[in-house]
């Protein structure tokens, strides 16, 4: 049963917020295995949400078909800013899980910020993620406090899967391009949560703000790649050897990639740790070594034309109806209506989750010899392809990569940078991250290295 919180000022390892959520009962559920008597080095966990029967119910389904363990359950709000303050003070790290973002997650990254506590969240919402860097980078980097979006499907298994694909291009090699295809498997109905879709909706009413934060701040970094980016190429495509029909996917995942690529050509060698061993230093100068910087974008894969059609379908409603108030009222109350089913406000049922899985292909293409790249005239003559595979997105692999992060800043915290906002790929990309994530279910895999004619 859930424990009543001790008095004093008990900080504890990672604190849930949003666990009564659809998202953050699977990742109660998830932290759960690595409470002791597991060797994890998370030893205490709390979690936080408005409703303290709520959270208690998430507390018993996730712990079913057993007794729920003693978690104290601690009272916070997003609307409440003392009741967050008063959360991130005892937390080490705080695992944030109430969205859309847009309208929760701000408020919780800035308590911590304040507070010196690491947040993880689990957004895929670039103008989330860029504004709370804009915002609160300062205050968390003179506070201590790691900020680091999108640890969760979005956009983990991305970056780190387009790093494992650049570590396989070995000099004098170079890629111009990689393109992940993400093609999502299921013996049943492939279905998303209404908050994904709500988020959706907001992003593309909200698109003018995101360019005017742009606009405001300073140029990122551009990293040298060796070459223009590809041409476009048409609205629907098929890739023969992947045997997928695919489109182009708005996607945080490329937004995150750039975001991480730009810091990297500002830091070659990385950013240094608060208090780093002197094998970690070696490590982290030789991963980003390591990294060859390319042309990325994000493509939906389906077997059949007929599969792209509900993707089409979503994505032209959310893009027509998103942009004026009584179109996003219409989607957000029809969301299985305007999706054809992707996404209804019950979420998926837990065989629909079970029965999921997804494959993310990595094509590269570039030059066998980088010093070629600059010839008048040279096209790329080698591709790479890598695959990143794992279980269910939503609710299966999110909490996996969102609670192995955690782990990673509890059990590595002096190697990682001291405090900022920053990308998963900055923060974790040197460290042991890709192995934990295949010692729970997700792969990596080089499939393809071919000549190109």
């Amino acid at each position: 049963m859930a424990a009543p919180v001790p008095p004093g000022p008990e900080v504890f390892d990672v604190v849930i917020f949003g666990a009564s959520g659809f998202t953050g009962k699977y990742v109660i559920r998830e932290a759960l295995k690595f409470l002791p008597p597991n060797s994890s080095p998370l030893r205490t966990l709390a979690l936080a949400g408005r409703s303290r029967d709520r959270v208690a119910a998430a507390l018993r389904w996730a712990a079913a078909p057993g007794p729920a363990p003693d978690v104290p359950i601690l009272f916070a709000d997003a609307s409440d800013p003392a009741s967050l303050a008063a959360v991130a003070a005892r937390a080490r790290v705080l695992l944030s899980c109430a969205g859309p973002f847009r309208l929760h997650g701000r408020q919780v990254a800035a308590a911590c910020a304040e507070a010196g506590a690491d947040c993880l969240d689990i957004s895929g919402e670039p103008e989330f993620m860029e504004r709370v860097e804009a915002d609160l980078h300062e205050v968390a980097a003179r506070n201590g406090s790691l900020i680091v979006s999108a640890c969760g499907f979005d956009s983990i298994p991305a970056e780190l899967g387009f790093l494992f694909n650049s570590r396989q291009w070995k000099p004098p090699s170079a890629p111009l391009s990689v393109v992940a295809y993400v093609n999502l498997e299921s013996d049943r109905k492939i279905v998303g949560n209404f908050g994904t879709f709500q988020s959706a909706v907001l992003g593309v009413a909200n698109a003018s703000e995101l360019q005017a934060l742009r606009r405001s701040r300073p140029r990122p970094a551009k990293p040298k790649i060796p070459g223009p980016a590809p041409p476009k190429g048409s609205l629907i495509e098929h890739d023969k050897a992947l045997g997928l029909w695919v489109v182009k996917l708005p996607s945080a995942d490329t937004v995150v990639v750039k975001r991480t690529l730009a810091k990297v050509t500002e830091h070659p060698e990385g950013l240094p740790g608060v208090d780093e061993t002197s094998e970690f230093v070696d490590r982290r100068k030789e991963f980003w070594s390591s990294i060859k910087p390319a042309h990325f974008g994000v493509k939906i894969g389906t077997r059949s034309i007929l599969g792209l059609v509900r993707w089409l379908y979503t994505g032209l409603f959310i893009g027509i109806l998103g942009g004026f108030s009584l179109g996003r009222s219409l989607l957000l109350k029809f969301p299985e209506f305007f999706s054809l089913g992707l996404c209804r406000k019950t979420g998926p049922t837990e065989e629909e989750v079970n029965s999921a899985s997804f494959k993310l292909w990595f094509v590269g293409h570039g030059y066998s010899d980088l010093a070629r790249a600059s010839e008048r005239g040279t096209k790329p003559d080698m591709e790479m392809v890598t695959r990143v595979s794992g279980p269910e997105i939503g609710y299966i692999t999110t909490p996996i990569v969102l609670v192995q992060c955690a782990l990673v800043l509890l059990s590595q915290r002096a190697n990682l940078p001291k405090g900022g906002v920053y990308t998963p790929g900055v923060v974790f990309g040197p460290t042991d991250l890709q192995k934990r994530l295949e010692e729970n279910g997700m792969s990596f895999e080089l499939i393809s290295t071919r000549t190109l004619p």
